[in-house]
């Protein structure tokens, strides 16, 4: 794994943002980041498709654990979500089930697990199509060059695996009016997969969803029920919402997406149930509810989203902290991963889960703590 210095293209800007990527530059400075690219051996690629399917597995295991042992309090998961999410994970409604392992990796040792984003997970887009379309024009390792992404044609395929099994061809998206743009083109790209698996969409922001008391059920501005939604909106701000308990009355009449079950994944406690699960294991890192009393560990609120609340210590030492409005819910205690630093840029590699499956990487560089303005810095390999 080397970070390589690249002149980027001439045109990059107008390059990236004709495929659709409006948001490349935060704070005057690049989000997308061709300046460089990370090159992996086809080996280092293997052991990271492994390790994902690994952590997918466990995850899997974990999701049972926490259902069969009622471990739903220690999640901060209200009592009339419960029965809701035993449902969906018995009766495996529609899903792209997909999302991103945030690893730490260095080539040396095996890739570590920080956190799954699986509710909302973003960079997809960057992630799919604007590194793909780089390597083509770049060719950074010549003829030769290739790149773990299949994200695209998996994500058409699952829409159309999913096409007979949902209740209308029809798929509502919704998202927040985000300013920086980041949610609006993920939903936009993800809208764009559907479309190519023949189906149909409908936009629609989260605080223009209403409720019609009549027909108990959710609608779009134009009245017409919903019957399928997708939602970069988080469960768990979704069941906190005032319409939050009418998810209830209209459980049997549409459908989500992703399912209420996520809420078991995109929780941060599940790092602390997977080491209570496989101390030991290679891809993860020690995690418990329970702070240590020295030592070097990152403290993370159970629902944290874009590093916020994140306090760093090292050898008993606070060394770095973020603000925000999260951890009145709780927190975990992970060890602190030392990631490879290459002249003060500090990868975190995000891999991909299609249909369950691997399906790609995008990495993101930050500080000791990687917020939603990390440089996107595409990555190749050699054949």
């Amino acid at each position: 794994m080397e970070r390589i210095p690249i002149a980027p293209r001439s045109n990059w800007r107008e390059t990236v943002e004709a495929l659709g990527l409006v948001w490349h530059t935060a704070h005057g400075q690049p989000y997308w980041n061709e300046a460089a690219y990370y090159r992996f051996t086809s080996g280092e690629i293997d052991e990271i498709e492994a390790a994902t399917a690994e952590l997918q597995r466990l995850c899997l295991a974990a999701g049972q654990y926490i259902i069969d042992r009622k471990l739903f309090p220690r999640l901060g998961i209200p009592p009339w979500v419960v029965p809701l999410i035993e449902r969906a994970w018995e009766e495996e409604p529609p899903a792209l089930f997909h999302g991103r392992f945030d690893l730490g990796y260095d080539g040396k040792g095996p890739p570590k697990l920080f956190e799954y984003n699986c509710d909302t997970p973003t960079a997809l887009f960057e992630a799919a199509v604007v590194q793909w379309d780089w390597l083509e024009a770049v060719r950074p390792c010549g003829s030769e060059s290739d790149q773990f992404n299949s994200l695209h044609e998996r994500l058409v395929a699952k829409w159309r695996d999913l096409s007979p099994y949902l209740r209308s061809q029809v798929v509502h998206f919704t998202h927040v009016d985000d300013e920086a743009g980041e949610d609006t083109i993920t939903v936009t790209y993800l809208r764009d997969t559907v479309v190519q698996a023949g189906l149909t969409t409908v936009p629609i922001l989260i605080d223009h969803v209403g409720w019609d008391a009549g027909r108990r059920r959710f609608v779009d501005v134009d009245n017409s029920p919903i019957d399928v939604l997708f939602h970069l909106y988080p469960w768990e701000w979704l069941v906190h919402e005032d319409f939050g308990p009418h998810i209830v009355e209209c459980y049997d009449a549409m459908q989500w997406i992703e399912p209420i079950w996520k809420m078991l994944w995109s929780n941060k406690a599940l790092l602390a149930v997977l080491w209570e699960m496989n101390p030991g294991h290679p891809n993860l890192l020690p995690a418990s509810f329970e702070p240590p009393r020295d030592g070097s560990y990152i403290r993370k609120p159970l629902l944290a989203r874009e590093g916020a609340n994140i306090t760093v210590v090292k050898d008993g030492r606070v060394i770095a902290e973020t603000g925000g409005d999260y951890g009145e819910e709780g927190f975990i205690y992970q060890a602190l991963y030392d990631l490879p630093d290459f002249d003060g840029n500090l990868p975190v590699l995000g891999s991909w889960i299609v249909d369950g499956e691997p399906a790609g990487l995008g990495i993101r560089e930050g500080g000791l703590v990687t917020g939603n303005t990390g440089r996107f810095v595409p990555h190749a390999f050699v054949r």
